[in-house]
């Protein structure tokens, strides 16, 4: 009986300190606020300066307030409040609902300046007619140029609503998009939905319609339904450019995982002049990655990563190359110019491959080996193949030099905690653009690294609901109208150049 009582006594003895602390930091805000009220009728001379000071003042202390065990502040009501346990259910006030509110204000407060407009140029100086008259007077290279003035529509671009036609309209904005991959024209997005009984279905998005003022696109689907994870797509050109589509499904149960390769005339109407294709079926067990080989002297390949090794399959003829690794291969992409397999591991190791290398014992056959501090979701070779761009699961985004296997540059702001999420990188217009865990879209300059715009979701941020972009000068076709075009949930938007 007497621990228990010290023990309450020891336990309220400190819960009372933290809050007689909390009271005395209220109460001397308070006398401060007071002492303001009480300074501000000094004469007019001084009532700017004091103005000024005291706005200051209160930014550095709401900036430099401290934190208490079991309290939190409140920054509108400046004073403390009590912070009651999380694990119950009836609580009005956690940690994580208070996050979460500060979250979604954030993005409200971004939403309401994009539907009015409030744009701020992203550099000191950079508008319309200045950079006009350098090109004239020739102190801007054309590449320059380009570069800037896609900085700036980039900035302007407004958000507006595509509507999604099928010639089965009862299955049109039913299901939620999972993701949106563009081929290599952008003239066509293939999509996965999820669907109400937990598989996926696979559409196909004519984007010939953004053109018109009436924003609407075609979707085709086949009904092909699955009842296992789809973990990576990307286009193939099998028989042509962009023939088929290329999906590493998870096994489940006693269901083995596979790579298929579906072929887009599948979806009726897609593109008119296309012949029926081969569907084809390989069975590889827990396939994460994917990737199409490019390159002429390994036509018709493609690899898959696996857990701890990297398979080599050629299409037409089956035969396979293994190569074994120290971890789970999650992100890859072949170069065009020479036959090699640029792979991002769980451990945090980017390798290449040289698939003329005929012996696989070892490490001889890795043609350059990088290191990133987390898992890597997503690798990008850069047209030069000198250069690799990587994302890992800290958030962190680094552009690679492969001959001197360092890193040149670091682009900040992206947010990742766990999440496979893929970049794009577009040389041409100079610009890198990754969605983040948090549902944010950032665009940078792949330039000089400067963080152009960030874009919110039109719905609060959650796992499930992580937006999937397209960007292209030319969606649509080489016509086509440039912008970004984002997916969430059953919507689909477009943001055009102005």
């Amino acid at each position: 009986m007497k621990k228990r009582s010290s023990y309450s006594r020891e336990k309220y003895g400190r819960n009372s300190y933290w809050q007689s602390s909390a009271c005395r930091w209220n109460r001397r805000r308070s006398s401060n606020e007071r002492h303001g009220a009480e300074t501000s009728h000094s004469p007019q001379s001084s009532d700017s300066n004091t103005r000024a000071f005291s706005s200051a003042s209160s930014s550095n202390e709401s900036s430099s307030v401290p934190e208490l065990p079991g309290f939190y502040f409140d920054p509108e009501k400046n004073r403390y409040f009590r912070l009651l346990p999380g694990h119950n259910n009836c609580n009005p006030l956690t940690r994580e609902i208070i996050q979460y509110k500060e979250r979604e204000s954030r993005r409200l407060k971004l939403l309401e300046e994009e539907d009015m407009q409030k744009k701020k140029t992203t550099r000191i100086g950079l508008n319309p007619l200045p950079l006009l008259n350098k090109r004239q007077l020739g102190l801007l290279y054309s590449t320059n140029y380009c570069r800037l003035v896609h900085e700036l529509h980039v900035n302007c671009m407004q958000r507006k609503k595509v509507e999604i036609q099928s010639p089965d309209s009862s299955v049109v904005g039913t299901d939620h998009f999972k993701l949106i991959v563009a081929d290599t024209a952008r003239e066509r997005v293939f999509t996965v939905n999820d669907v109400e009984h937990g598989g996926c279905k696979y559409g196909i998005i004519n984007l010939s319609g953004l053109g018109t003022k009436a924003l609407t696109v075609e979707m085709y689907d086949n009904f092909y339904f699955t009842n296992r994870k789809v973990n990576s797509v990307c286009w193939a050109s099998l028989t042509h450019p962009d023939s088929h589509v290329l999906l590493c499904l998870m096994g489940i149960a006693e269901t083995p995982g596979c790579a298929s390769l579906l072929p887009a005339s599948l979806f009726s109407n897609t593109r008119p002049g296309d012949q029926p294709g081969m569907l084809c079926s390989f069975k590889i067990s827990t396939a994460w990655s994917c990737a199409w080989c490019l390159n002429p002297q390994a036509n018709n390949c493609f690899s898959t990563g696996l857990s701890r090794r990297v398979l080599v399959t050629n299409a037409v003829t089956g035969h396979r190359q293994t190569f074994g690794t120290n971890s789970d291969v999650l992100a890859q992409q072949f170069a065009t110019q020479a036959p090699l397999l640029f792979s991002g591991c769980r451990s945090g190791e980017i390798f290449a491959i040289d698939l003329r290398h005929r012996s696989r014992k070892g490490h001889g056959w890795k043609a350059a080996r990088l290191f990133h501090d987390s898992a890597v979701t997503s690798v990008r070779v850069l047209q030069d193949e000198q250069h690799l761009m990587a994302a890992d699961m800290s958030g962190k985004i680094k552009l690679w030099d492969l001959r001197a296997n360092k890193c040149v540059k670091q682009y900040e702001g992206h947010n990742n905690e766990y999440a496979y999420l893929p970049l794009h990188v577009h040389e041409e217009e100079g610009l890198l653009i990754a969605v983040g865990q948090d549902c944010y879209t950032r665009i940078w300059s792949l330039c000089d690294t400067h963080l152009l715009r960030t874009i919110p979701s039109p719905y609060p941020s959650s796992k499930e609901d992580i937006p999937s972009v397209v960007f292209s000068s030319h969606l649509g076709g080489p016509c086509g109208v440039p912008g970004l075009l984002l997916a969430v949930r059953q919507d689909l938007y477009c943001f055009s150049y102005n």
